[in-house]
């Protein structure tokens, strides 16, 4: 059940997967006090040196560049003519297994495709892109906002359509092409798979299922099982109901009588289809790529909406099941998962804009929660919560810590992390390198100079490093009011246990 989008070289690999850890921990910086303010043109100093506010000792470095790319006849990336600053539009990253490559999918809106980063001859390579087609609506050879990406147990990348294109998933077989000596890339359509607003791509901890996300106003989260383990061209979909809800899942999240239903508590995974991707008597069909059939398969089958669901990560709770992290970008909030026996889950919220503290039992920030979209997660399973966009002309995005420190998949306080001080553009991408676990990339995407790089860097990646920031004052007792506890094994050796931590799945 797939079809062939390029001629394909099967590249056969497997490599086991990396896990991350089983806790997470306590506030390991001490947190922003404000959200940055945006410089105000193009190739600023702000956007080519420094475009995070961080905290004390942390440190950021400039790994590839759209302006660096275009100026070197040995590199190639993905620029679609006419498009200004969303010519380019670098989104969610992946790394391989060693932590070499970085792959970036471009969101554009027709002519979309996949680059490969190498981190040992510092060039990035287009390695494949569409046509152009749909800008004339034709699909058959083209892609549309090429959004999230995850590394797969068998060592193929999926990537899928958000926004543009008709929300398919694809699987690369061989995304290590040597494409600049005429190796082809090998792109199929997972056609087993809902056809949603793609955004969050995760496989669990086992290898055995993929966690994905509708990016609508009334979204759902989504579960697929392969019917066998590493093909993914045939399996079984799930959507997750809440036991609680009782409102109408047709309709947007907060419409309505979806505006007081429950949404959190005791749910299921509620199943689309049969083990062979047969769609159920009673589901509407959800692999229809012209109307995106996936929402209207999880309406007929009572599938819980969220307002915009966008990224998910997946963790271990303290009791050790396992966990599935979202976020709800309408509603400005994070969601966990916490998986059950016998299909069965449990849904809390992780962290609020509205209910849940900030900088708890630090100096407070001005900043605020707003339109979270990406997630994090470190090797010790902290999660970090990414906003979409910029809170204004005048303020830059932020990036969150979701402190859990005792684990139970609800935050204690959301910690001021970074912020953004470049105009137009937006965090995205962040992922922790799987090698070295101190270090992260994250990307700046569609900064006003994409659409003259020459006056300033273009959309860019950058790296972070974490092993020189500075621990927040602590004294070893329990909480006393404003003074956070530590003791030897705790958070004064965050850097320590993070750098000895095994690497994460990606």
């Amino acid at each position: 059940m797939h079809r062939v989008i390029k001629k394909v070289f099967f590249l056969s690999v497997l490599l086991a997967c990396t896990h991350t850890a089983s806790a997470a921990t306590d506030v390991f910086f001490n947190p922003l006090t404000q959200s940055a303010a945006v410089a105000q043109n193009p190739g600023h100093t702000n956007e080519v040196h420094s475009p995070w506010q961080v905290p004390a000792g942390v440190r950021y470095s400039n790994v590839t560049n759209l302006h660096n790319i275009e100026t070197d006849p040995t590199q190639s990336s993905i620029r679609v003519p006419g498009l200004g600053s969303v010519a380019s539009m670098t989104d969610m990253s992946a790394f391989d297994p060693t932590g070499r490559y970085i792959f970036l999918p471009h969101e554009t809106q027709y002519g979309a495709g996949l680059s490969r980063y190498d981190s040992e001859t510092d060039k990035t390579i287009n390695l494949f892109q569409g046509d152009m087609g749909g800008a004339h609506g034709d699909w058959s050879h083209d892609f549309g906002a090429l959004d999230p990406a995850t590394w797969s147990p068998i060592n193929t990348l999926l990537v899928g359509e958000e926004w543009s294109g008709q929300g398919r998933l694809f699987e690369v077989f061989n995304p290590m092409a040597d494409v600049a000596n005429g190796e082809s890339v090998v792109v199929r359509e997972l056609t087993a798979v809902p056809n949603v607003s793609h955004e969050g791509l995760r496989f669990n901890h086992a290898g055995t299922a993929l966690y994905f996300v509708d990016e609508d106003r009334s979204g759902s989260i989504y579960k697929y099982v392969p019917g066998v383990n590493g093909d993914y061209s045939n399996g079984q979909s799930f959507v997750l109901s809440v036991d609680g809800f009782d409102g109408d899942p047709s309709i947007n999240w907060n419409v309505g009588v979806n505006a007081t239903s429950q949404r959190t508590g005791r749910a299921s995974w509620v199943p689309l289809t049969d083990d062979d991707g047969n769609v159920l008597p009673g589901i509407a069909d959800p692999f229809d790529n012209v109307t995106r059939g996936g929402r209207a398969a999880a309406n007929s089958a009572n599938g819980t909406p969220f307002g915009r669901p966008e990224d998910v990560e997946v963790g271990y709770l303290r009791n050790g099941n396992e966990v599935l992290y979202f976020n709800a970008t309408s509603e400005n909030a994070v969601y966990s998962v916490e998986e059950l026996a016998d299909r069965m889950a449990r849904v809390r919220m992780a962290a609020s804009a509205a209910t849940t503290p900030y900088n708890l039992g630090y100096a407070p920030t001005t900043g605020t929660l707003s339109d979270p979209d990406n997630l994090a997660q470190d090797a010790l399973g902290n999660i970090y919560v990414v906003e979409d966009k910029p809170n204004g002309d005048d303020v830059g995005g932020d990036i969150w810590f979701l402190r859990d420190a005792d684990g139970d998949g609800v935050a204690e306080s959301l910690d001021h992390f970074m912020s953004l001080q470049v105009k137009g553009a937006e965090n995205t991408g962040m992922i922790f390198n799987p090698t070295k676990p101190t270090q992260f990339i994250i990307n700046v995407q569609h900064p006003e100079s994409t659409s003259n790089a020459i006056n300033g860097q273009g959309d860019a990646t950058w790296m972070i490093d974490l092993s020189g920031v500075v621990a927040p004052p602590c004294v070893n007792h329990k909480h006393k009011g404003s003074v956070k506890t530590c003791n030897d094994s705790d958070d004064v050796n965050f850097v320590k246990k993070l750098s000895h931590a095994g690497g994460r799945e990606n």
